[in-house]
């Protein structure tokens, strides 16, 4: 499984002829659950010279030139490097690894009866799949320290008031493909620029970085074909985006 999340992320961020027509991306998962969780138990009994070697390797091989993750983390922090949204559809359950998966994701729409839970405390384990950059992006320190060394199993209304979940909603799928519809409606320059801004200057960059960034990124928006053609939809002219 893991190496099937990897390889689907690493195809959708670098193969060209899949990616052309790319513009928002969906994860969801099959049955009664998102995800109820990794095999942790297996994971902690089975010793550090088992299997654990490729989870754990160094770049995994799957993030490319630039990759800094091993496969574990890359099954997560992925989703981040795609240049369009990911959106993860909860419910049922969101344990563990699984609930790792969909922090990576841009947006996280849920059913309000879903659970969800940072579960590695209860094998005596840490949230080892970018846990810590993703927590830190969403939630305050007392909060992902809190829920982590309790492994505490919240449902998502509850998630959203932490910042865990974007919005609880009874339909999540039908929400997701409304937020997809709106954001296909904008020029793929503007939002993948969009994502681009605010995933490398949230947390740590300076004033003077955050800003430099912005005039950076609008500088290659201006006056190109997508940028045009969102202006005129302001005024009913509906030009067809381009995708690089």
């Amino acid at each position: 499984m893991f190496e099937a999340i990897a390889e689907a992320a690493s195809m959708l961020r670098n193969d060209r002829k899949l990616n052309k027509d790319l513009r928002v991306v969906i994860i969801s998962g099959e049955g009664r659950a998102f995800s109820s969780g990794l095999d942790a138990k297996g994971v902690a009994l089975s010793g550090p010279k088992s299997s654990l070697n490729k989870l754990l390797k160094r770049p995994s091989g799957y993030g490319g030139d630039d990759g800094v993750g091993n496969l574990a983390q890359d099954v997560c922090y992925l989703w981040r490097k795609l240049p369009v949204p990911v959106i993860a559809v909860l419910h049922g359950y969101c344990f563990g690894g699984g609930l790792q998966i969909a922090l990576g994701a841009d947006f996280r729409f849920s059913t309000p009866d879903c659970k969800l839970s940072i579960m590695e405390s209860r094998w005596g384990l840490i949230p080892d799949m970018s846990a810590s950059i993703v927590l830190r992006e969403l939630v305050r320190i007392d909060v992902a320290k809190e829920l982590t060394m309790t492994g505490r199993i919240i449902d998502a209304v509850e998630a959203e008031s932490l910042g865990l979940v974007t919005r609880c909603v009874d339909d999540p799928m039908e929400e997701a493909m409304k937020v997809a519809r709106e954001i296909i409606a904008r020029s793929p320059d503007s939002v993948a620029a969009s994502k681009e801004l605010f995933q490398t200057t949230w947390m740590e960059a300076d004033d003077a970085t955050c800003l430099e960034k912005e005039t950076t990124l609008q500088l290659k928006l201006i006056g190109t074909w997508n940028q045009a053609a969102a202006a005129g939809r302001q005024f009913g002219i509906n030009l067809p985006y381009w995708n690089k």
